[in-house]
């Protein structure tokens, strides 16, 4: 089973501080300079806020996931316990936006040093004339990969609404719920 981080929609403030630090984590920089910075604003998580509900959802790195089995160049794989885009392969059709059941795939211009990557010969038409077209890439969650801290969602939100959901705590809670039920039966 692979890591994945859930978020309890009833702790959650809407604060936005999950996207924030997930879109700084993933940034070539320090925090202090972030702002100065030319890449946009691009986090992996998205906070949906309706009348009943304010919850972030990202990718929960399914182990099936239908996102990689769609994939017409294989550039999302399974690699470290977690569901990971190869962005050098992706050609940014959009086919695993359509197939992830969450809606956690987001297509981002590609910034690889801080400077937008042009398709070679492919221009858009707009009433201004004729611009480079960027590259678009598959965008989403990645576990905060290479930050020693973890995933950094987890670490700010100040209402303390994820939790890193690992082999181990499913399992111990799947032994829990079991052990709770026959106790259940042998007390009836």
């Amino acid at each position: 089973m692979n890591t994945f981080v859930v978020a309890n929609p009833n702790k959650c403030i809407g604060c936005k501080a999950c996207e924030i630090a997930c879109a700084v984590a993933h940034l070539d920089t320090s925090v202090a300079t972030a702002g100065y910075m030319e890449t946009p604003f691009s986090p992996r998580i998205s906070l949906v806020r309706e009348e009943k509900v304010t919850m972030p959802i990202q990718c929960r790195q399914c182990d099936d996931a239908p996102c990689a089995n769609v994939c017409p160049v294989s550039a999302i794989v399974h690699k470290d316990d977690k569901i990971v885009v190869k962005t050098e392969l992706c050609i940014g059709c959009k086919t695993c936006m359509v197939a992830c059941p969450l809606g956690a795939m987001d297509m981002v211009p590609q910034y690889p040093i801080s400077e937008e990557q042009i398709q070679a010969n492919l221009s858009v038409v707009t009433e201004e004339g004729e611009e480079n077209k960027e590259v678009m890439v598959a965008h989403k969650c990645d576990l905060c990969a290479g930050r020693p801290g973890g995933p950094a969602c987890v670490e700010v939100c100040p209402g303390e609404a994820f939790v890193v959901v690992k082999q181990k705590v499913i399992s111990d809670s799947i032994k829990n719920k079991r052990l709770s039920s026959a106790l259940d039966i042998m007390r009836k």
